[in-house]
């Protein structure tokens, strides 16, 4: 895969593009198989949850990164369909390596000196560029949810992501 998160010059949904035929996913795709290649790209275990405080509105999912487990959390929602597209879109930003871009130490230091910056730094990376990662992470999620769709084999099989 590219190690570039961010590059500059290319749209969001260039890079979601780009970042979707890097992972050169199988033919026969469903969440699960999905979910399993991605916890390969970040080598580490990925959680699922609902989360009743997530309003489905304006907050609909959120990633939290660890150095031991990645967690998807999602708005609760009565479509399958809806929630998929949740776990689909955090799981772009997963790809995309969105917890990787640089923000600068003063930032951090001065608006968060008691909190450690690594921690600071992974959550604050995503809210930086917010217009354009999310752009891309919906791209690539758009992109997913095709292939998932399009597959031969469990098209739209997803529903063991929230039993």
């Amino acid at each position: 895969m590219n190690n570039v998160p961010h590059t500059s010059g290319q749209s969001p949904a260039e890079r979601a593009a780009n970042a979707f035929d890097a992972l050169q996913l199988p033919t026969h795709l469903n969440l699960e198989r999905l979910v399993a290649i991605v916890e390969g790209v970040r080598h580490r275990p990925i959680q699922i949850e609902a989360a009743g405080a997530l309003n489905g509105g304006s907050v609909c999912g959120l990633w939290l990164s660890t150095d031991a487990v990645e967690i998807i959390l999602h708005a609760i929602s009565p479509s399958g369909l809806h929630r998929q597209q949740f776990v689909l879109h955090e799981l772009g930003h997963m790809v995309l390596r969105h917890d990787e871009l640089a923000v600068p130490a003063d930032y951090i230091e001065v608006l968060f000196p008691n909190l450690p910056a690594g921690l600071v730094s992974r959550v604050l990376a995503r809210s930086s560029f917010s217009d354009d990662l999310e752009a891309a992470a919906e791209s690539l999620a758009d992109l997913f949810a095709a292939a998932i769709r399009n597959s031969a084999k469990e098209p739209r099989s997803f529903e063991w992501v929230f039993e």
